[in-house]
């Protein structure tokens, strides 16, 4: 690990901040792609049941 000074525990909660921030952007996405592909398929169903 690099030496980062004074500033190292600046520097680190900055890394952990976006690493979590970047988590919650990866499963919101995926939350939001499961919700589209259930919709989708409804929306599917109702069209083919026509």
């Amino acid at each position: 690990m690099p030496d980062l000074g004074k500033y190292a525990a600046e520097v680190l909660s900055a890394y952990g901040v976006a690493i979590v921030l970047l988590g919650a952007l990866v499963l919101l996405s995926v939350r939001a792609a499961r919700r589209a592909r259930v919709e989708l398929e409804a929306a599917e169903a109702r069209r083919r049941d026509r």
